[in-house]
């Protein structure tokens, strides 16, 4: 059976280096695709062609207080940033600091704009939180982008280019207007959640980089179907 063993052979490697790169994933409000995969160093909302989707858009009432919550696919140390963009997806990076290692961002910018208009609604989230209180600004937009980044310090020295080692990625496309019914307990009446593979603040305890998720089902599968081929061989 060497086709059959070939074949599976080429599906685990497949889903393995597919979902090598997702770092970390938003499930409330839904991140702009539910896929785990991506490397997520595209500024500025992770993959490469990731744009709004009607579909996905999570809709909340201005000042609105709600709770963020996310999953970290793969365990980096630093911290985390939540950012509200009110006309479209761009942010600027967090600036270079004199933060240990050497170069990272220090200052937080909580309550802050960056150059590129977005505030700052929480920074310096510590690494291990897996969600957190935010409230959006008082005032509607049809437009707006809730951006969360990873910044890693394991990768010295800090480099804030536009596809920085040391940034990750991920959005969820919002709308706030006063027509959108009440929230419940921090999440909208409206289907806001994306459960995630593993359910919300999933991890890879090794902390090594591959993530797992449906593709995850899909290997295990593949490579119990090659020892069964295996064990077959050898009766």
């Amino acid at each position: 059976m060497p086709p059959m063993r070939n074949v599976l052979t080429s599906l685990l490697l497949l889903f393995a280096a597919s979902e090598a790169t997702a770092h970390i994933h938003l499930t409330n409000p839904k991140a702009r695709t539910d896929s785990l995969t991506g490397d997520q160093k595209d500024q500025h909302c992770g993959v490469i062609g990731q744009t709004r989707n009607p579909a996905r858009v999570t809709t909340y009432r201005p000042g609105e207080t709600i709770t963020v919550t996310w999953m970290e696919t793969i365990n980096h140390p630093g911290h985390f940033r939540i950012a509200f963009q009110p006309s479209g997806d761009t942010f600027g990076i967090p600036p270079a600091g004199n933060g240990p290692p050497s170069g990272f961002p220090s200052l937080d910018q909580t309550g802050q704009t960056d150059g590129a208009g977005a505030l700052i609604l929480k920074d310096f989230i510590a690494d291990g939180t897996l969600s957190t209180d935010i409230t959006f600004p008082n005032m509607e937009c049809d437009n707006c982008t809730l951006q969360f980044i990873q910044v890693m310090t394991d990768k010295p020295p800090y480099t804030v280019d536009a596809n920085s080692d040391d940034v990750y990625f991920n959005c969820a496309d919002i709308t706030l207007s006063n027509a959108a019914p009440p929230a419940v307990d921090g999440a909208p009446e409206q289907p806001g959640t994306d459960a995630g593979p593993n359910g919300p603040g999933s991890a890879d305890p090794t902390g090594g980089c591959a993530t797992h998720g449906g593709a995850g089902g899909l290997i295990v599968a593949a490579a119990a179907a090659l020892v069964f081929v295996r064990r077959r061989r050898a009766r």
